[in-house]
C-alpha cells in the first residue's frame, strides 16, 4: 500500500504539473470547448494553469518525503475532491459541459477515495519498520 501511495502521488504530481503548464502555454486552446472564449477566460485559464502546476509540485514534494506525509496527502486530496464537487455544482447550475470535463470529473471523484484510503500507508509502513527493528 505504501508503494501504491508513493507511485500514485508521483503520477498525480507529474500529471498536474504537465497539465498546468499546458494550460499556461496553450490558453483557451488547452480547454476543450473553450477555444474561442476570449481574453478574460484565457487570462483566467493561464493563471489557473500556473496554480495547478503548483498544486502538482506539492504532490511531487509529498511523494519525495520519507514517509509520505498523510496530513499533506489528505489536504491535497481534499482540494482534488473539491474540484470534482465544483464540477458537479457547475452541472447543476450551468448544465452539461464538454464531455472531456465529465471524464475529468469522474477521475476526480473516483480517485479521491483511493487517495484518502492510502493517505497514511507510508507512515504506517515506516512505523511498522521501526517497531520491527527494536
Amino acid at each position: 500500500m505504501a508503494r501504491a501511495l508513493r507511485v500514485l502521488a508521483w503520477i498525480m504530481g507529474v500529471a498536474c504539473v504537465a497539465i498546468g503548464l499546458y494550460h499556461v502555454l496553450g490558453g483557451n486552446a488547452a480547454t476543450p470547448g473553450a477555444e474561442d472564449a476570449g481574453a478574460t477566460v484565457g487570462s483566467f485559464g493561464r493563471f489557473m494553469g500556473a496554480i495547478f502546476a503548483g498544486y502538482g509540485a506539492a504532490w511531487v514534494w509529498a511523494a519525495r518525503q520519507a514517509p509520505v506525509p498523510a496530513r499533506v496527502v489528505r489536504w491535497l486530496t481534499a482540494v482534488f475532491l473539491l474540484g470534482g464537487l465544483g464540477r458537479v455544482l457547475s452541472i447543476v447550475v450551468d448544465g452539461r459541459p464538454h464531455g472531456f470535463q465529465l471524464v475529468l470529473m469522474a477521475i476526480e471523484l473516483g480517485l479521491s477515495p483511493v487517495y484518502f484510503l492510502l493517505a497514511d500507508a507510508d507512515e504506517k509502513a515506516a512505523a511498522m519498520q521501526v517497531a520491527a527493528s527494536r
